[in-house]
């Protein structure tokens, strides 16, 4: 599965892949997918309904035209000014508050700055082995401050992701594949193909069972190892008690596929 696109009005499209997945599309290839405010202002809104629109389990971010993201619009920066953030949502309208859901980047091309920082928001990236993936802010009197420089360290060895941040020079795919950046590393043209995949199999499990797991994993990351069990509590016990396990059980005892109500 490839996505063409062309620049014009709608610089975020949204497709909807089959039941359960929400594919994104930063459409506007001609500037490598480069985000200004207004398509800030629509991955925003985009992300935002995905959480509230219960037809979706799973979302998917991609670029249009071979490329993820050449991250913010230096132009635009250059000409007025404007910074492609939202107060409380960060850079591109989520890297600060990404959505409940989980949600998959499909990165072809170029994951640069702040398209890097999307792709650090996402909980899953799926890359093809075209992909290239930097933070290059120090090369522009810049700095990552839309999540690159403290989630890229969590992700990569401590010395690979500070030579990223110091030297803002890419990291290839393929060794970013073999340091555990990305979770699929597939032929150049697959990644969104692959990606949609992997958001099948998520789709197909019990939606507040993937919510609350997705929020410990990201949560428990500073908790103290002795109180771990008791918050997570808050989380998994509105889990155990739905109707979805009981649906759960029900099912593995009849032998048939589970029928979620997200309950």
């Amino acid at each position: 599965m490839t996505v063409d696109g062309a620049d014009g009005a709608e610089t975020v499209l949204r497709s909807v892949v089959e039941p359960g997945i929400a594919v994104f599309i930063i459409n506007r290839p001609a500037s490598r997918n480069a985000v200004d405010l207004p398509t800030a202002e629509l991955i925003g809104a985009a992300m935002a309904d995905l959480d509230d629109d219960p037809r979706f389990a799973v979302g998917v971010l991609t670029g249009a035209g071979g490329c993820f993201s050449a991250g913010m619009d230096l132009k635009a920066f250059a000409a007025t000014g404007q910074r492609p953030s939202l107060p409380g949502r960060g850079f591109a309208g989520f890297t600060e508050r990404p959505p409940a859901k989980p949600l998959i980047a499909a990165v072809e091309g170029w994951a640069l700055g702040g398209g890097l920082e999307m792709a650090l928001a996402c909980d899953l990236i799926v890359a093809s082995t075209t992909a290239r993936f930097g933070l290059p802010e120090v090369t522009r009197g810049l700095a990552a401050r839309g999540g690159g420089a403290f989630r890229l360290p969590r992700r990569l060895p401590y010395a690979l992701a500070m030579e990223a941040v110091l030297t803002g020079q890419p990291i290839l795919a393929s060794r970013a594949a073999h340091y555990g950046l990305i979770n699929r590393l597939v032929p150049q043209g697959s990644a969104l193909e692959s990606a949609c995949e992997l958001a099948r199999t998520i789709a197909a499990n019990a939606p507040l069972s993937v919510r609350a797991s997705k929020q410990v994993v990201l949560r428990s990351a500073d908790w103290p190892l002795d109180e771990c069990f008791e918050r997570q509590q808050e989380h998994f016990e509105p889990v155990f008690a739905s109707a979805d396990a009981a649906e759960g059980a029900a099912a593995f005892r009849e032998k048939r596929p589970p029928r979620w109500t997200g309950r």
